[in-house]
């Protein structure tokens, strides 16, 4: 049996908050404004450069690196004119970061998006659904629940933490137990799972609050 609707939304009030007074409310506030309606080209490469760099690294090391290698990438202008000086883009964001694989993989990228165009891009991501995302290198099975949900669909990430979590709530998946959540909030599902995740990043003692 699932953990008790009651206790559910007392936990997640309190997951919320303490995101909230730890300074996070604005990633929050901007996972809430996402809306794949009115992605952008730009939005789309950032965005998709953000997941390729952050696979199996922490988020404070991208965090602080990320703006180097956005200049390198003439901050994501275009994939025409990042294809067009893609061995300059990617020397310099070598230099930024200095995994090459990941690098190439960000120029790959670029060029794809360039080669289908991005109303092609967006034509696959209705057709195909997210499953599309894996299509592009280092953007894996929980990769690419990441990049669908910064640009905007509304996707749980079934990444560590969600999954503890679905355990210790009883719920059969991540999705279940963020779609309980904001069927009772009100929040976005992607906010919802945000929420969640940024929670147990910052209380490394999480589980002891969601057990039913």
């Amino acid at each position: 049996m699932a953990c008790d609707s009651k206790k559910l939304f007392e936990y997640y009030l309190t997951a919320r908050q303490t995101v909230i007074d730890m300074g996070y409310a604005y990633e929050l506030d901007w996972q809430d404004s996402r809306d794949v309606s009115k992605l952008t080209e730009t939005e789309f490469l950032r965005e998709a450069a953000w997941v390729i760099l952050s696979s199996g690294m922490r988020e404070t090391i991208i965090r602080r690196r990320f703006p180097m290698v956005s200049h390198a990438f003439l901050d994501w202008v275009s994939a025409d004119l990042i294809t067009q000086n893609r061995i300059v883009c990617e020397a310099r964001g070598i230099k930024a970061f200095n995994n090459p694989p990941k690098i190439s993989a960000i120029g790959s990228l670029c060029s794809k998006v360039y080669t289908l165009g991005f109303n092609e891009i967006l034509h696959r991501m209705r057709k195909i659904g997210v499953q599309f995302l894996q299509e592009f290198e280092f953007i894996g099975p929980v990769t690419k629940f990441h990049l669908a949900k910064n640009i905007g669909l509304e996707v749980v990430k079934p990444d560590r933490h969600l999954v503890r979590l679905a355990k210790l709530t009883e719920f059969s998946s991540p999705t279940q137990l963020c779609q309980e959540i904001a069927n009772m909030t009100g929040d976005k599902l992607s906010v919802v799972d945000l929420t969640l995740w940024r929670y147990c990043t910052l209380n490394n003692h999480y589980g002891a609050i969601f057990r039913g």
